[in-house]
């Protein structure tokens, strides 16, 4: 079973309705990502901030539980959303190397590449909530094999 996953801008008060949602790519700005779960997110947290995982992965406890469609919504810090935005081309490229090693990224074959290009499409979308003084939020629903 794999997960699928939307990472979205919208406000705040919005969460019930991204996991109600069949689909939040199709509501909110975003992009949607296979297989980026939790230890995945918690990952890119640690690269961008220095924190213990155990520190991070404890920040994306679900804000909400779809009881309908077993989606899960997650919040990505402030933190975390004006880094992404910060990032320049350099430091892009250094984050998608230091990822690629890790455990979470590598077992599953994400290269370098495959995670500068979802890295540039996160910083989009961080530049884009900050611009708007929204959120990151990220949809996650399994998928049925």
């Amino acid at each position: 079973m794999g997960i699928l996953t939307n990472i979205i801008v919208a406000l705040h008060d919005e969460v019930e309705a991204i996991g109600e949602s069949l689909h939040p790519v199709d509501e909110w700005n975003g992009i949607e990502l296979r297989d980026f779960d939790t230890a995945k997110i918690a990952t890119l947290h640690i690269v961008l901030t220095g924190d213990l995982f155990d520190d991070a992965v404890v920040r994306y406890e679900p804000v909400y539980v779809s009881d309908v469609e077993g989606a899960l919504v997650l919040r990505i810090p402030d933190e975390v959303t004006g880094r992404l935005a910060d990032l320049d081309e350099e430091q892009l490229d250094q984050v998608a190397i230091e990822l690629a090693a890790t455990e979470e990224f590598e077992s599953e074959g994400w290269g370098e590449e495959a995670i500068a290009a979802m890295l540039g499409e996160l910083g989009e979308l961080a530049h884009f909530a900050d611009s708007r003084g929204q959120v990151l939020f990220v949809w996650m629903h399994p998928l049925h094999t």
